[in-house]
């Protein structure tokens, strides 16, 4: 009986390991690379920011924030964390 009741769980089992290989796994891996890559801000990076915006870092500021210049005389500050990708960065060489 105890066999039977083991077997009941084999498939609860397999579907567990197969989300944590294609979901949870990847998705852990992307958050990582995420706050690597905003760790790594430098001033003259180019970024796209969450919300659409394109720009480029000025300064990096205290409490997670970072300003960036949009336009000509134009700076705005936004939250690190809602920097979505780095489009070219300033050590790259050409």
């Amino acid at each position: 009986m105890s066999g039977s009741g083991f077997a009941q769980f084999v498939p609860l089992i397999l579907i567990f390991v197969i989300f944590y290989f294609f979901l949870i796994r990847p998705q852990q891996k992307k958050v990582k690379d995420h706050k690597l890559m905003v760790a790594s801000l430098q001033r003259g990076d180019e970024i796209i920011t969450s919300g659409g915006i394109i720009g480029k870092v000025e300064k990096i500021l205290e409490n997670d924030k970072v300003d960036i210049s949009i336009s000509d005389n134009v700076t705005i500050q936004v939250v690190k964390s809602t920097i979505q990708s780095l489009v070219n960065s300033s050590n790259t060489k050409k």
